[in-house]
Parts: structure tokens; sequence; C-alpha cells
């Protein structure tokens, strides 16, 4: 195919995707007032917890089987890859643009976390169907590509609840104790820590061999109770409840229909007894990909009304996310195909590109919430990133068609 060809085929998903997301902005301005913020949190309640686990669970039962298992164990290892990658970037962007600390654990999770559900649920069935895609049979193209996309989602879901909540938890932790240090004290509570050192030091008359453990048995259990301090500090930062996500419940509970004989026998299939349970769920699926889409151009609007984020860290994480990633992602495709890690399935290797080029994920914004840390500043960073990203995925998507042919 030509590159023209290969662009229009990854030009109009994208323009799918703008069309769509213009719309939701549209909708959410105050004068219509349609998609606000109260019918946001019910769609994205929606999406949450009805739509979009059953659209994982509907895709993967349907296609996933233990045999394909095989091909795709790459995939869990190739999303860690860019969520570290891109916080190694991220951290020295940090150092060069001097990003102010309560905004630092927004630009780590910025650069690392992509979009890996909602555009490759949008894009990857949309390029498969185009009639000059270069992928084959379109069918059978689009159902393995939501099939990847479902799997790439709900993977994505669990780090972004474990890896990037944590370190947005550890920065956020960390902008308060210092913003606390900087407070100045007053003198009565100068007065009454001056008191407790006192005390303290009046107190402390006692040799140094009675500072010391009496048994080797008992400075084994301070050693112990210091690992399980820590331990309990490190599962105290991660939210379980978010971890399971119902995305990522449905994508278990398909993995279980897919590779289960029995239950596969049961639910999936024209002859299938209980086939009405998937072609219901799978119903349902159908409006996660436009809820999901309004719901993101709605978001969007924040951006027009908030700043305080410098152009440089908003020029860094685009640059990290639509130049730096991509180019790395190549290197790291290739030399696992190169390798045996990865089958010559073009459209699996196109995926796995295109998980290093997409924009920063929403679910960002929503840590970033939760911890009132640049939550203001976020709306501004998605907002430039998915605008130029408009053009920067379509160019990388006819690079990676052209590439894979």
């Amino acid at each position: 195919m030509g590159f023209l060809d290969l662009f229009v085929a990854a030009l109009m998903p994208v323009l799918k995707v703008l069309l769509i997301t213009g719309l939701g902005l549209f909708l959410a301005l105050d004068r219509i007032d349609l998609l606000g913020a109260n019918a946001r949190h019910y769609m994205n309640n929606l999406v949450f917890y009805l739509f979009g686990p059953a659209l994982v669970v509907s895709q993967l039962g349907e296609t996933i089987t233990f045999q394909s298992l095989s091909t795709l164990w790459f995939m869990p290892v190739n999303i860690l890859l860019t969520f570290i990658i891109g916080s190694i970037l991220a951290w020295i962007l940090i150092k060069i643009t001097k990003t102010p600390p309560h905004l630092q654990g927004l630009v780590i999770g910025c650069c690392s976390a992509g979009n890996l559900g909602n555009l490759l649920l949008i894009i990857v069935p949309a390029v498969s169907m185009e009639s000059n895609s270069p992928f084959g049979d379109s069918t059978i193209c689009s159902t393995n590509g939501t099939t990847y996309a479902s799997l790439s989602m709900a993977v994505g879901a669990i780090y972004i609840w474990t890896y990037v909540y944590i370190i947005m938890r550890i920065y956020s932790d960390k902008s308060a104790e210092d913003t606390d240090t900087n407070q100045p004290i007053s003198d009565s509570e100068s007065y009454k820590a001056l008191l407790l050192s006192r005390k303290n030091s009046g107190s402390s008359g006692c040799s140094k061999e009675d500072e010391l453990p009496l048994t080797i048995s008992g400075e084994k259990l301070t050693v112990m109770e210091k690992i399980f301090q820590s331990v309990k500090k490190f599962t105290a930062k991660i939210n379980l409840k978010m971890v399971l996500a119902p995305a990522t419940i449905a994508a278990i509970c398909g993995f279980i229909i897919g590779t289960v004989s029995p239950i596969r026998i049961l639910m999936i299939g024209d002859s299938a007894p209980l086939r009405v349970i998937d072609s219901s769920a799978s119903l349902l699926g159908e409006a996660t990909i436009p809820c999901m889409t309004l719901i993101v151009g709605s978001n969007l609007l924040r951006g027009l009304r908030k700043s305080g984020v410098s152009v440089s860290v908003i020029a860094g994480i685009v640059a990290v996310r639509n130049i730096f990633l991509p180019i790395i992602g190549i290197g790291i495709v290739k030399a696992a195909h190169h390798l045996g890690m990865v089958e010559s399935d073009s459209l699996y290797q196109f995926i796995l590109l295109l998980q290093y080029a997409l924009p920063p994920a929403m679910t960002v914004g929503v840590i970033a919430q939760l911890f009132e840390a640049g939550e203001g500043e976020c709306g501004v960073i998605m907002l430039w990133s998915y605008a130029l990203s408009a053009l920067s995925l379509t160019l990388w998507s006819t690079f990676y068609m052209w590439l894979l042919q």
C-alpha cells in the first residue's frame, strides 16, 4: 500500500474521535449543559461500572482461548515498560523544568500512563474496518483488535491504580510535608516543643546497656517488626478497591469464560445454552466507545478555564508522549520480535507500538482530584495533549502500518 492510502486509513478513526470529542465538548458548555458536572458523573459511573466491563468480558470471552494466551503474554510486559520508561523521562523533565513540588506527581502520571483503554477501543477496530487496511480480513481483524484493546484496558487499569496511584500519592504526601515544614511555628508551639525536649533529656538517664536488646531473639523480633511495618505502609498506599476495578474483574471473568472449556461451551457460540448472557453483555458493551469519547470531550472543557502550569512543562509532557516514547517503543517491539517474544501478527505488533504513542490517561486527572494535587493544571495538560495527539497519532499510526507491511 502507498503512503497516502495508509495515511487515510490512519486518519479516518482519528477524525471520528475528534468529531465525537468535539461534540462532547460542545454539550458540556454552560449554554447547552447536557454534559454538565452531574451528567458527566452519572455517565462516567455507567461506563465504569456497566458498559466498560460488559465490553471487556464479552470480547475476551469470545476471542481469548488457552492457546492464544501464549501469544499475548508480552502485552502486560510491554505496557509495564511504557510506564517505567515514561516515569524515567518524566523525572528528567522535572529536573530540567524545575517543576513545582505539587505538580511533580502529576507530571510523572501524565508521562507514564497512556490512554490504553478508550482510544485503543476506538482506533483499532476503526482502522481494521477500513477498506484499505493492511491487516487482512476486516471482520476477523476487528474482533481480534477489540480483544487486544480490551486486554490493554484491563492491564492498564491495574498498573494505573497501583504504579501511578502509589507514585502520585508519595509525591502528594511529600508536597504536603514540605508545605507544613515551611509554615511558621507560633510561640506557644515553640514553647511546648522546648518543654518536651527538656523533659525527654531529663528522663534519659538510663545507660547504653539498658537500650540494647536483651536477647538475640528480641533483636530478630525488632527486625521482623520493622519489615512488617514497611509492608503494612506499602499496602496502605495501594487502593485495592481501585485495583480490583470493574474492568479488572470483568477481564478476569472473560479469561475464565474463554479458557475454561465447559464454561465456554455453555456461553459462547450460536448453539450455546447460555448464549443470551454473552449477547446481552455484548449489546451493553457497544455503548462504551461513544460514551467514553463524549466524556473525554466534556472533560477537556476544564482545560479552557484553568491555567497555572508553565509552557515548558506542557511542552515536555507533549514531547515525551508524542516523540520520545514512540521512538523508544519501535526499538523495544522490534527487539522483542527479533528475539521471538512477539509473533509475526502485524495487528498485534501495531497495538504494541501504538501503546507508546497514546496521550495521557484520563484516570490521571481522577487521581489528581483524589489527592487535590494539580487537578486544575491537569485540565490544561490534557487539553493540549489531546489536541496535539490528533496529528501525532495519525502520523505514528501511518508510520507503524508502513513499517509492518
